[in-house]
């Protein structure tokens, strides 16, 4: 349809995702975290996407693409802690409780309606997001350099 070749298209992608700076993230500010889970070339490589909206502008200011694991989620979580935030808000996932100090850790109820709205929307938008689908990523690079353009541009 486009007259390339698929290689040429996805050097392209990763040759405007890497042009694109991450928005500085807001001081003082209240934030959403949550993770959606995806594969990558098979279903039984899981893979998650932790991402951190702020609640007033509802923009990704943060993302990290990794297993389920600490090391993963404290990337999101030590970004949003530089900037001083007010209320970091999850769900009641346990990994949490220890990457996140008790004063800005809050769990309240309905509290990630914004995150979990984006999560369907980047799902519906990104149909190698789809639960069920033959459409997927084949590569972490390909997958990030998607969702840098998506979020950030």
């Amino acid at each position: 349809m486009l007259g390339i070749s698929p290689t040429t298209l996805l050097s392209r992608i990763i040759s405007i995702a890497k042009n694109i700076v991450p928005p500085p993230i807001p001081i003082g500010k209240t934030f959403q975290v949550d993770e959606i889970r995806t594969f990558i070339k098979r279903k039984d490589r899981l893979t998650w996407i932790v991402c951190a909206l702020e609640k007033e502008t509802k923009k990704i200011v943060s993302f990290n693409i990794g297993r389920r694991t600490n090391k993963t989620l404290n990337k999101v979580i030590c970004s949003l802690e530089l900037s001083n935030p007010v209320k970091i808000i999850i769900d009641k996932l346990k990994n949490y409780r220890y990457l996140i100090k008790k004063e800005i850790h809050s769990t309240k109820y309905r509290g990630t309606n914004n995150i979990e709205r984006k999560n369907l929307s980047i799902r519906t938008h990104l149909k190698r997001l789809n639960r069920r689908t033959i459409s997927f990523s084949s590569s972490f690079i390909i997958l990030n350099a998607i969702l840098k353009i998506y979020f950030w541009s």
